[in-house]
Parts: C-alpha cells; structure tokens; sequence
C-alpha cells in the first residue's frame, strides 16, 4: 500500500492532472481557433434592398438584434422576406428609426456558426442606407 506522499502517488496524480489539460485544454483551444475563423471570415458579402418591416432584440440569454426585409422585385407580386442580424448597437438604433422605409443593408455571411449566441442568422449586416425619404 503507497502512502499519499510516496513519488509513485505523486506522478500519478501529476498524471491524472495532465491527461485532464489536455481533454478540456485542447478542444476548447480547437473550438476558439473555429469560432474566431467563421466570425471573421466572411464567406460572402453584398447589399439588399427593401422595405424594413420588422426589427427586434431576441434571445434569452444571448441578446441579438433581428431584423426582417421585405424584397418586392415587381409591385404587386408577393415579396421575398429577408432574415438578418445586427450586432452592432449603434446600427441597430439606426434601423430601429428606420421602420417601414425603403433601405439598402450590407451585410456580410459568416457560414457555420455552431450557435446562435452570436445571431439567429448567417446573414450580419453592418451598414445602412435610406433610398426612399
């Protein structure tokens, strides 16, 4: 029987504490290194127009601004509903203004994003433009 302070039990507790660092140590590194790429990798960008028609912050622990645009190509024809998120405050005050006009958004898309702690869409719009006064 080893005593609690023989060099045998000590390497072994050493040993135990090493395989644990390294079971949470490198998968938490591993999902860091991926959740820094897809938030700042921009897999597509451009700009869409339409009319501002619905705008909130959602989330229960994770607050998100959400928005919703409708596309209308051809008066009369049902429009297209666009989903997006917002992440900056200051923009989001400014759509919030900007309810029922017609604007301009450009986004960028962040694909692969494992949660939606970060928004509920792949679609991250970053500047704004009224067209129509």
């Amino acid at each position: 029987m080893t005593q609690p302070n023989t060099p045998s039990a000590r390497k072994s507790k050493s040993s135990a504490i090493k395989w644990l660092l390294v079971f949470l140590l490198i998968p938490g590194l591993l999902l860091s290194a991926y959740l820094g790429f897809v938030l700042h990798w921009s897999y597509s960008d451009g700009e869409r127009a339409g009319y501002l028609q619905k705008f909130s912050r959602k989330g229960w622990l994770c607050k998100t601004y959400e928005g919703e645009m409708a596309m209308t190509t051809v008066p009369g024809v049902a429009p297209v509903l666009w989903a997006f998120t917002v992440r900056d405050e200051a923009l989001a005050t400014r759509l919030s203004a900007m309810m029922g006009q017609r604007v301009s958004l450009t986004y960028d898309e962040h694909r692969g994003i494992p949660t939606t702690c970060f928004g509920d869409t792949s679609y991250f719009v970053n500047k704004v433009q009224v067209l129509d006064k």
